[in-house]
């Protein structure tokens, strides 16, 4: 009888995420827990979670987060992990390589924005400069 001795097999790295125009940024798990929870808290099965960048703050740009029925024309839409997710093409830029957390602790919770693209923010961390 012959014996064969194999190796396990070396594990395969996982390619790092990379943004792309079309998918600007991603969501973390407890981000995309919060959103599927809100969902369905609302009874806003087959919503779009939208993110767009807007005018507010004392730096300029701010975000806006909205659970939409419908994604406007022309919008980028992409899914991850079972959310559909809808930015326009200008807030896409400002969005590129960004990743949004949910944070909770005893002074709050809410949604947090890392994204690469801020040069500055104010004071209270709700708007940013690029």
């Amino acid at each position: 009888m012959e014996t064969t001795t194999t190796t396990p097999a070396t594990p395969v790295a996982q390619p790092a995420w990379e943004p792309t125009p079309h998918v600007p940024m991603r969501l973390s798990v407890a981000a995309i827990s919060q959103v599927k929870e809100v969902i369905k808290a609302q009874g806003f099965e087959g919503y779009f979670f939208s993110i767009r960048v807007v005018p507010a703050g004392c730096s300029g740009l701010g975000y806006d987060l909205n659970l939409v029925k419908e994604a406007k024309p022309n919008d980028h839409i992409w899914e991850q992990d079972g959310v559909k997710i809808t930015t326009d093409a200008l807030s896409s830029k400002y969005l590129l390589g960004t990743t949004v957390d949910y944070v909770s602790s005893v002074t709050g919770a809410g949604f947090k924005f890392e994204n690469p693209n801020a040069k500055s923010s104010c004071g209270c961390g709700t708007s940013f400069t690029t």
